[in-house]
């Protein structure tokens, strides 16, 4: 079981570390968003004393294109139409 105690030793552990986070809060945890390069976690301290992890890596793709052709990766009208 973990404590809040736990969450703040791990916060403290990226600040010393220097790896950017973010926190939030989603159903009944405490999100801590981590990114690093080419990995992005999400940890969750839940209400319940558990702790969940997840961790996506991803390869670096080096492209010269520009800005328009990144948002129009992820564009919701045509989602929604397919």
């Amino acid at each position: 079981m973990h404590t809040l105690q736990d969450l703040i030793d791990f916060l403290d552990e990226l600040e010393e570390r220097e790896i950017y986070f973010r926190l939030n809060k989603i159903r009944d945890s405490i999100l801590i968003e981590v990114a690093i390069p080419g990995e992005r976690w999400e940890v969750e301290f839940m209400y319940s004393g558990e702790v969940l992890t997840e961790r996506f890596v991803t390869e670096a793709v080096v492209d010269e294109g520009n800005l328009e052709d990144l948002l129009k990766r992820w564009d919701p009208e045509e989602e929604s139409e397919a």
